[in-house]
């Protein structure tokens, strides 16, 4: 049985000063689903920029494996799905016996989904093991729920470690899971802003007006992301030379083209549906705008950034502490009427936009590059974090 690392809690930054371990450690992810979104297309591109340092096996709980093809197909990745079924203790059974067979030198969960995983591994296995939680669904977004708390204590006990994106939830996993500060890790996203450059992005992936003012956003359309909010925030603006954009799929969709047109605003509106490079929509935009109920630390935020556009949101998470300081005055409480309020501000102000807008690209290239973040990741799979 592999024996707890102690974790030591260097500064994040610093990851990348010292010497990386041999090559080839197999590192086991178990995630509630594989599709694209946040968590996934993060795995996937610290996966490609470790190269062969490691190989990985990652497991679909809802058995989406979509993500599948962000991943290069050079690297040493075998994706595969595990839906469960039977009651908690068959559950337990099956994905202990799933770790043991496949042996890895990390077992790696993700969200309270993979949770049973978490607790398998604790009460059946013992290999190293780290946690992953990046943020909550519809149903955690506004009030903790006490029995989820009580059992992440229990199944992340002997957890090497608990990694959290954004301060918020660093506080979380030490207040309400009561989890000890040696092992709640915070390791903040990174971004590849090279990526961004509108040099790079090809031609507009949607039609706009000689002076056409572009809000947008990219996101999934699910209950959490409250894209009505954005609508009905939109539909608030005076300024009718505007567009909203919203770049994303999902199940909300056809309520939301709905609500468009009962706003009478659809003429307005621009559903592109999922996007899978969203530099080539960002540069396109004017401001960048997230309405979401629950967030810590988007990535679309970052990118946003990247781009050089200004943001209005809604405080969420981390985000009022991740766009530069100038912008945080954008970052407002949760609101039509404060969004609507933010958005028409940046509407107005051309030279304001892109003041903030390469204010926002400087701040993100000097304190979230993405080497920076792979190198604490390696670190961090290979046991020398």
């Amino acid at each position: 049985m592999a024996q707890p690392l102690t974790i030591v809690r260097p500064d994040w930054r610093d990851a990348a000063d010292a010497p990386l371990p041999a090559p080839s450690r197999h590192v086991m992810h178990v995630l509630p689903g594989f599709g694209i979104g946040g968590i996934q297309v993060r795995l996937a591109r610290i996966i490609n920029a470790l190269g062969p340092r490691f190989r990985h096996t990652i497991l679909s709980l809802n058995g989406d494996v979509s993500c599948r093809e962000r991943i290069d197909p050079a690297a040493a990745v075998t994706v595969e799905q595990a839906v469960p079924h039977g009651n908690l203790l068959a559950r337990l059974k099956v994905n202990a016996g799933r770790i043991h067979a496949t042996a890895p030198d990390l077992l790696a969960t993700y969200n309270w989904g993979a949770i049973e995983w978490a607790m398998a591994n604790r009460m059946r296995v013992g290999a190293r093991h780290c946690h992953f939680e990046d943020g909550f669904g519809p149903d955690e977004a506004d009030r903790p729920l006490w029995r989820r708390g009580a059992l992440r204590r229990v199944a992340l006990a002997r957890t090497e470690a608990v990694i959290v994106p954004s301060h918020s939830l660093e506080a979380i996993a030490l207040q309400r899971w009561r989890l000890p500060e040696s092992r709640v890790l915070y390791l903040p996203n990174g971004i590849e802003v090279d990526n961004f450059r509108q040099s790079a992005v090809g031609a507009p992936p949607f039609q706009r007006g000689e002076n056409e003012i572009v809000i947008g956003t990219v996101a999934p359309l699910r209950p959490e992301k409250n894209l009505g909010r954005l609508l009905n925030a939109f539909a608030r603006l005076d300024n009718h030379a505007t567009r909203l954009v919203i770049a994303g799929d999902g199940s909300e969709r056809p309520m939301l083209e709905a609500m468009a047109q009962r706003l009478g605003i659809a003429d307005r509106v621009r559903f592109l549906g999922a996007v899978r490079e969203p530099q080539r929509v960002l540069a396109f935009f004017d401001v960048f705008a997230l309405s979401s109920d629950t967030e810590q630390m988007p990535m679309t935020v970052l990118e946003a950034m990247a781009a050089g556009l200004p943001i209005a949101a809604v405080e969420v998470g981390d985000v009022k502490h991740m766009v530069a300081p100038a912008n945080r005055a954008f970052v407002v409480p949760r609101g039509e009427t404060t969004l609507a309020t933010a958005l028409a501000a940046l509407v107005a102000d051309a030279s304001r936009r892109h003041a903030l807008g390469r204010i926002n690209r400087a701040h993100v290239t000097a304190v979230f590059p993405f080497a920076r973040m792979v190198e604490a990741y390696a670190r961090l799979f290979a046991g020398t974090a």
